[in-house]
């Protein structure tokens, strides 16, 4: 199997097992986006549009949208509006769209102060810009001194000609022709110089009309808000439990098992899937709201796979009682070790304890994995450690063998109980005391952890 079919598993389990707590999750996420759209109140953009007539490259379109947010601008629009200037700042913005036309937007509270304020920039951006495009007066007179020159020499040079030889001389008929190359030469440059005059093509912007008033928030809206919130809830849920799934340091495997507690491994049992009963200690506030969200059950474990019948999961029972029988001198007393808190390990030790029937003779207790202690040796030959898998960590295994060596136990053997889907039991054909061992376990936990 792959990475990726590994993740898409591992992440419908999430979805499948811990549905409930992903819901509330996601709606305390789109309660704080509901939250935050009523700290900050809805907005509105307003937009109006300048054209600026005539050739201009993209350099100085860009120049002219820095013009339209300039503090020149911008102050003047809110001397007008009865703002200050520096709240505008933030609230006016501008581009250059095709067509060399300059948008300029406004955000306001209401569509009505948007629209308003995005009309008055517009036009306190052709007034500062048409002021820059025709306040160069010094220029501008020396170009008219320039025309008015040209215009005398033009005349000049027409009285020059009538007074030349009309062309009974070679000189005369030179002497002509190189006025009226001079006179072409003049009007050429004349020509240029109105064509090069920025205030010929580049004065003249218009205000493409009114902004149109706006009928919609500007993003975000409330709306984008709760889903974004929802969203965002939903997908930080999801990553913590992958990354708490990275970081469990529980070990899953059996060798990692016997190799934390120090002894070998006597066998699997299988234990049915079924939902674990609460026991008094997990009926407090804080147990019922898990049970609630669905977080009183493990997620990161396989889905149980589907066992064989009753009699097929008490053969590996047995198996295990045998070879404990091969295993230890008579008398073959053992202490039976369950971490507590290990509900699937606590059933397996139940049906342990019924189907030896007092050979070997098993006592159960339940160790604290926090502060593990185990009993003194009296008359047993050991202990037996029965846990499920994925549940406990090394070092908490390893603080349950050092307790059973500190009350004189020797971890004869490990025990690890699996979940299973149990299938119906057969209707003939199986044994008549098959229900039997159910009621002698319950009685053997209970004595035995008392």
């Amino acid at each position: 199997m792959s990475d990726d079919t590994i993740r898409l598993v591992t992440i419908g389990r999430i979805l499948r097992r811990r549905r409930r707590l992903l819901a509330v999750l996601t709606v305390v996420g789109a309660l704080v986006g509901y939250g935050i759209s009523v700290v900050f109140p809805p907005r509105y953009t307003a937009s109006a549009s300048v054209l600026l007539p005539g050739q201009w490259e993209e350099r100085e379109l860009l120049t002219q949208v820095d013009i339209a947010t300039s503090s020149s601008v911008l102050d003047g629009a809110a001397a007008e509006l009865g703002w200050k200037g520096g709240e505008l700042r933030g609230r006016v913005s501008a581009r250059a769209a095709d067509g060399n036309i300059i948008k300029i937007s406004g955000t306001a509270e209401t569509p009505g102060r948007a629209q308003q304020l995005s009309d008055r920039v517009a036009k306190e951006f052709v007034t500062f810009a048409s002021q820059i495009a025709g306040g160069n007066t010094e220029a501008t007179t020396g170009l008219e001194a320039l025309r008015k020159k040209v215009e005398q020499t033009n005349r000049r040079i027409t009285d020059l000609a009538n007074a030349a030889d009309p062309g009974r001389t070679v000189e005369s008929v030179e002497a002509r022709t190189a006025l009226e190359k001079l006179r072409t030469s003049l009007e050429e440059a004349m020509q240029k110089l109105n064509e090069a005059d920025p205030a010929t093509d580049k004065a003249g912007m218009v205000v493409m009309g009114p902004a149109a008033r706006p009928t919609s928030e500007a993003p975000p809206t409330r709306m984008q808000l709760i889903v974004a919130g929802a969203l965002l809830s939903f997908l930080l849920a999801v990553i913590g439990h992958l990354v708490a799934a990275r970081m469990n340091r529980r070990l899953r495997t059996e060798r990692e098992i016997a190799t934390a507690l120090g002894s070998a491994l006597l066998g699997t049992v299988d234990v049915p899937g079924e939902r674990p009963l609460h026991r008094p200690e997990d009926r407090g506030t804080r147990a019922r709201i898990r049970r609630l969200l669905g977080a009183d059950t493990r997620w990161d474990i396989p889905t149980p796979q589907r066992s064989g019948d009753e009699a097929g999961r008490r053969i590996r029972y047995r198996r295990v009682c045998a070879r404990l029988r091969d295993q230890l001198p008579a008398p073959r007393r053992l202490l039976v070790v369950v971490p507590d808190g290990d509900e699937l390990a606590r059933r397996a030790a139940g049906q342990l304890v019924a189907e030896a029937e007092n050979d070997p003779l098993l006592r159960m207790v339940e160790v604290s994995v926090d502060r593990p202690m185990v009993p003194d040796r009296d008359t047993e030959s050991g202990a037996l450690v029965v846990l499920s898998a994925g549940t406990w960590t090394a070092e908490e295994l390893s603080g349950i063998a050092e307790a059973c060596a500190d009350g004189r136990h020797e971890v004869v053997g490990i025990v690890v109980a699996d979940a299973v889907r149990a299938r119906p039991t057969r209707p003939a054909g199986s044994p008549a005391d098959n229900a039997t061992p159910a009621l002698a376990v319950r009685g053997h936990a209970t004595g035995g952890s008392g």
